[in-house]
């Protein structure tokens, strides 16, 4: 009989949860079969049986806390296995099985062995979600080669390898969440030519290293009797959402179920479209997606937010409950704007930046700042005190591939308009592209939100949290107005829309800074005379 000791499964993981045995005592297991699915507050992690045989004895219930380094089950080995040691002290390298002396040389290769940490990918950020894969195990990388997207509450960022070598195991799935500071790939770096002789590579030998359990890995998934493969997580899902895993079409590995298999499948339940169906069990149950709404052919579903959706909901919540909001709004004549705008479009273009109107919006409101200081300020946490920021970072908001971001540009109070056109064209760029950086993210002082682009007229925005004050501008329209003569006259008319910190500014205060703000862009030359 040989105690399975629980290995090291993680970077400061000592004990995890058993989600579910895989197997029953008494049921013979095959060399690398996974037994128990346990989760770490990192993952969700399958053990594999170091040997085969036959289980004798489950220590833990489902549910129950399993210690890193203690036994986690019993296992009686098969006769033809007893020439590999067994495993029996807790204080040995119990992650690191002794295998066949053919196999030592193999392993003592000059093949150096890189954990590739998640670094900091953002000010705040501790998780993200895995987007895309550029590289699969087994495939060669050089330096800077991108392995990975990964997708945080604020962008998508791509992951660069740090050296050339050949990637051996990716710690994640598209779809599950990283961490941190916490293992994402391994990669072997070496200049050997046998680098590419990875152990990913030699799945077809007996005893290959793919039998060694890797800290922090997840074990082949090999087929068991009667049971669909699927992780927890992937289980949950399906399971909330009334959906039997045999309907499901399975993409994975070896019939494996995955999160995106899943979707997939609500999708199709909802739009009475694909091969999966909910059980005729749980499709009766109330609240099961096959219900549908009383008199129309659609059907419920729930969909998770994004991570950027997660963090527009909490940065909305938090701004809309701690700064109490006030607006003010006015109308703005556009029609000298629209004259330099066309005269200057030719220059602009000569430098490949086509201009538009916000150039013009975020220099006049610098220009505000200046005089207005307190616009540009944050008030701290206990309200006791006022930090003016030396620097007019001002935001826009940006629709882009990975939801409504608000990117600014640093330091206008030195930049031209040409300056600015071209970092807010560069911000654009990669936004809509999801490649958006952390730096481009933080640091802002106040913002514009230009829903006139799409249309709207009018808007009452949302400080965005910590800054003290937003506009919103609203599409360019042809109105009668009277002129001095009292003649009706055609004029380019714009809606602007300011929310204020009513904590820190006043009314009088914000109709000021507006009234300054409106007479630089009604007379646009006049910003000539304060350009340093």
């Amino acid at each position: 009989m040989t105690d399975f000791i629980l290995p090291d499964i993680g970077e400061g993981v000592v004990e995890c949860e058993l989600l579910e045995w895989l197997v029953e005592e008494g049921d013979s297991v095959e060399e690398d079969q996974p037994v128990a699915e346990v989760m770490t507050d990192k993952a969700t992690v399958q053990i594999p049986a170091m040997h085969s045989g036959t289980i004798t004895k489950l220590y833990y219930r489902p549910g129950q806390i399993a210690k890193v380094h203690e036994p986690l089950f019993e296992l009686r080995q098969n006769n033809n296995d007893e020439a590999i040691p067994e495993q029996t002290s807790t204080t040995g390298d119990v992650n690191q099985p002794t295998m066949h002396a053919d196999h030592v040389t193999e392993c003592e290769q000059p093949i150096g062995s890189e954990t590739f940490i998640l670094p900091d990918i953002g000010e705040g950020i501790v998780e993200c979600e895995i987007v895309k894969w550029h590289v699969k195990e087994g495939d060669k990388l050089e330096e800077d080669d991108v392995v990975v997207e990964v997708m945080t509450d604020k962008a998508v960022v791509e992951i660069p390898a740090k050296y050339a070598g050949v990637m051996t195991q990716r710690h994640y799935k598209v779809g599950e969440i990283a961490r941190v500071h916490a293992p994402l790939f391994e990669m072997a770096t070496s200049d050997a030519g046998n680098a590419t002789a990875s152990p990913i590579e030699k799945t077809d030998e007996s005893h290959a290293l793919t039998s060694v359990f890797q800290e922090g890995s997840v074990a082949p998934v090999k087929d068991i009797a009667g049971k669909i493969p699927a992780s927890p997580a992937v289980r949950r899902i399906a399971k909330e959402n009334n959906l039997a895993l045999a309907d499901i079409r399975a993409t994975g590995k070896k019939g494996r179920v995955l999160k995106r298999d899943v979707l997939k499948a609500i999708d199709a339940v909802a739009t009475s479209e694909g091969p999966a169906e909910p059980s005729k069990t749980s499709a009766n149950r109330p609240g099961s997606l096959a219900t549908t709404t009383a008199g129309t052919g659609d059907k419920d579903k729930t969909v998770p937010l994004t991570p950027v959706q997660k963090a527009m909901a909490k940065q909305m919540k938090r701004s809309v409950n701690t700064i109490p909001h006030f607006t003010v709004s006015d109308e703005l004549d556009v029609g000298e704007l629209i004259a330099l705008k066309k005269m200057l479009t030719d220059e602009f273009m000569q430098h490949d930046i086509k201009l538009s109107f916000m150039p013009f919006f975020i220099k006049a409101l610098s220009l505000c700042l200046t005089q207005f200081p307190m616009f540009n300020a944050q008030l701290s946490d206990d309200e006791s005190a006022l930090h003016y920021h030396a620097d007019h970072n001002i935001g826009f908001a940006v629709d882009s591939k990975a939801g409504l971001l608000v990117p600014n540009i640093k330091q206008v109070q030195r930049l031209s308009l040409l300056e600015i056109g071209a970092e807010m064209q560069r911000i654009i760029t990669d936004a809509r592209a999801g490649k958006v950086t952390s730096d481009d993210l933080k640091g802002g002082t106040i913002s514009i939100s230009n829903v006139g682009v799409l249309g709207g007229t009018t808007a009452t925005p949302i400080i965005n949290y910590p800054e003290l004050a937003i506009v919103a501008l609203g599409k360019i329209q042809q109105l009668p107005r009277f002129d001095a003569a009292q003649n009706v006259i055609n004029q380019a008319t714009m809606q602007v829309s300011w929310s204020a910190d009513h904590r820190v500014i006043d009314g009088a205060t914000m109709v000021r800074f507006n009234n300054l703000w409106l007479g630089y862009l009604r007379q646009p030359l006049k910003m000539l005379s304060q350009l340093s």
